[in-house]
C-alpha cells in the first residue's frame, strides 16, 4: 500500500524579523581604540563594522554618528584652560576622521556609504541635509553623520538624538563597554546595580550616566526609545534589532 510523504515537522522556524526599519547607532570614540590608549584600533574597527554589516543585510536602514573622544575630548581641554569653543570645535574634527575610517572599513565588506558632516568639509565628506540623508537612507546606504551639530557645547549624544529625530529612526542604539546602564560605574563598583528598564525621568532625576540630559529630553520629547548595550559582545547589535532583551531600554513607559 503506497502513501504519500508528509511533510517534515522538524522544518526550521521561520527567522525573526527585525523590530526596527531605521535605526541610529550612537559609538563613542573610544571604543574604536579597543585596547590601545588612544587612536584606531583596525581589528577594532572591522568588528564594529561586522556587526553593522550583519543588521544592514536584514534590510535595516542604518545611521551613525561616532564620538572622537579616542581623538581628541573638547570638554576635557577645556577644563585644563583651553577655550571651550575651540576645544569642540577639535573634537568635531576628530569624528570627521573617526568617520572616515569607519566609511573605508565598512565599503571593504561592500556597502555603500556616505558621511555626512555639520561642518562643510566638501572635498572630503558631504554636507549634512536631513532630506538628502533620509534619501542615502532609502537607497540602502550606511549614513555616517559626523562633526556633531555643528556647534559648540552639544556632545556627540545629543548629536545623536537630533540626527536620529531628525532621520525617522525608530530607536537610538548606544553602544558601549558595559552590559547597559548602571546605578554608578561597574568597573569601579561590584555593587553597582544594573538596571534592565528605565523611564526618561528616572534617568535625568537619578542623574545616570546613560547620555547627558539634553539628549535624553530630546528623546523624551520624542518619545524615541534609547537602547544601551554592551557591543564589545558579538552579535549584540543584531541581538538588540531583533527584538531579544539586551541592554537596557530607556522609554516613556
Amino acid at each position: 500500500m503506497s502513501h504519500t510523504a508528509e511533510p517534515a515537522s522538524s522544518a526550521a522556524p521561520a527567522a525573526r524579523p527585525p523590530q526596527f526599519k531605521r535605526i541610529l547607532f550612537k559609538i563613542s570614540g573610544e571604543i574604536l581604540a579597543g585596547t590601545r590608549p588612544n587612536g584606531i584600533d583596525p581589528e577594532r574597527l572591522a568588528e564594529i563594522c561586522h556587526e553593522i554589516h550583519s543588521v544592514h543585510v536584514l534590510g535595516v536602514e542604518v545611521g551613525v554618528v561616532i564620538g572622537g573622544g579616542n581623538i581628541f575630548r573638547g570638554l576635557s581641554e577645556a577644563k585644563g584652560g583651553m577655550d571651550r569653543g575651540n576645544a569642540d570645535h577639535m573634537g568635531m574634527l576628530a569624528t570627521v576622521i573617526n568617520a572616515l575610517a569607519m566609511q573605508d572599513a565598512l565599503e571593504r565588506y561592500g556597502l555603500f556609504t556616505r558621511v555626512m558632516t555639520a561642518i562643510k568639509m566638501e572635498q572630503v565628506a558631504e554636507p549634512y541635509i536631513r532630506r538628502r540623508a533620509i534619501r542615502h537612507l532609502e537607497k540602502g546606504r550606511v549614513v555616517i553623520m559626523a562633526a556633531g551639530t555643528g556647534n559648540p557645547f552639544f556632545t556627540t549624544d545629543t548629536a545623536a538624538a537630533l540626527r536620529a529625530v531628525e532621520i525617522g529612526a525608530q530607536a537610538l542604539l548606544k553602544g558601549t563597554k558595559v552590559d547597559g546602564v548602571y546605578s554608578g560605574d561597574p568597573m569601579v563598583d561590584p555593587k553597582a546595580t544594573f538596571f534592565k528598564r528605565l523611564n526618561y525621568l528616572d534617568v535625568l532625576s537619578r542623574g545616570l550616566r546613560v547620555m547627558d540630559s539634553t539628549a535624553i529630553s530630546l528623546c523624551m520629547e520624542n518619545t524615541l526609545p534609547i537602547i544601551v548595550f554592551n557591543l564589545n559582545r558579538h552579535g549584540n547589535l543584531k541581538r538588540v534589532v531583533l527584538g531579544e532583551e539586551v541592554g537596557t531600554l530607556v522609554t516613556e513607559g
